[in-house]
């Protein structure tokens, strides 16, 4: 595969293709003494605060990747796509701004937010019990009605999408030490992974999963891609049922070490950010944070670490359970 890797400029040229459609989102010092309570005085924290990113999460960079490269026939007859919400949401955005139409099928567990996005997005949305017959129903759209499947984490395409993420970071942050990328089927952590090690080689990369849906951790153990039978976790964008060949590739290759965290860590991490960094997002965009005050707090000690909060995709009175959880 080695032949076969992006360049950096191949990640430059997407970043460049993707345009307007996506923003470069804003990187933020994060000083507050509750914060360096917990990681200590001389940690440097940095923010890349993706969940700003149009619909909320990192997930247009990937889904447009994609869909820019799609022969106008193909694109004509639209794109299909499966998820617990941010892809779904993402794919629709992306759809309605390369006009066409989206279809995505989604598990009835799906947080009501995230569906109801989606549909004002655009995207016509089917439910489902589960992920596992979620990816079963998109392959019978997909042969029933010519519709491309835009996959939610795996692919060359899509690790340039999200490699233009890692990109954006290691010019925003040159003097970067280590990121923390929270990794569901780790479509985000290899692009980013990926950028990081071309731009700064000496930084290290740290994905984080759930206890409940650590796929990744499995497969590295395994050598190769697994699936596991159900997600547990209040992170449900983390909720992957599988990894996939080429994103497990680029994890395995780029990112230094996985560390795993459990639902108290991720509702702590989330109260932490709305209290002290003033940002209410979802369990799976505090994950990073969970990581860094958790598991990576005493290896990242006295270095510039960027964490990256990934999505802010939830409604009020689920997230206002989890804040209340964690008090």
């Amino acid at each position: 595969m080695s032949a076969g890797l992006p360049t950096l400029e191949a990640v430059r040229a997407t970043r460049e293709r993707l345009g307007d459609r996506v923003v470069t989102t804003p990187v933020r010092l994060w000083q507050d003494d509750p914060l360096a309570r917990i990681v200590g005085e001389t940690t440097r924290v940095v923010l890349k605060e993706e969940l700003f990113q149009r619909t909320g999460s990192f997930k247009p960079r990937g889904a447009l990747a994609v869909m820019l490269d799609l022969p106008l026939e193909a694109l004509g007859r639209g794109v299909v796509a499966v998820s617990a919400g941010n892809h779904a949401m993402a794919v629709a955005y992306a759809a309605t701004a390369l006009k066409t139409t989206a279809k995505v099928v989604m598990p009835k567990s799906a947080n009501p937010y995230r569906v109801q996005r989606s549909r004002e997005l655009g995207a016509e949305v089917e439910l489902v019990d589960d992920v596992h017959q979620a990816f079963a129903r998109v392959k019978a759209i997909e042969a029933a009605e010519g519709r491309t499947f835009v996959h939610p984490f795996e692919g060359p395409k899509t690790a340039l999408g999200t490699a233009t993420l890692g990109l954006e970071i290691a010019e925003q942050v040159p003097d970067l030490d280590a990121v923390i990328v929270p990794i569901g089927g780790g479509g985000l952590c290899a692009g980013v992974a990926m950028a990081i090690k071309m731009m700064r080689p000496q930084a290290l990369v740290f994905g984080v999963e759930p206890f409940g849906a650590d796929t990744m951790h499995r497969s590295l153990a395994a050598g190769s891609p697994q699936a596991i039978d159900k997600v547990e976790t209040i992170a449900d964008s983390l909720g992957a049922p599988h990894a996939a060949p080429y994103s497990f590739d680029l994890c395995r290759r780029f990112v230094d070490e996985l560390v795993r965290v459990d639902d108290d860590a991720l509702r702590a991490a989330m109260l932490l950010l709305f209290r002290s960094a003033k940002l209410a997002v979802e369990p799976a965009g505090a994950a990073a944070t969970a990581a860094l005050c958790g598991p990576l707090r005493e290896k990242l000690r006295g270095r510039t670490v960027v964490p990256i909060v990934c999505g802010a995709n939830i409604d009020p009175a689920t997230y206002s359970a989890h804040l209340a959880a964690a008090f």
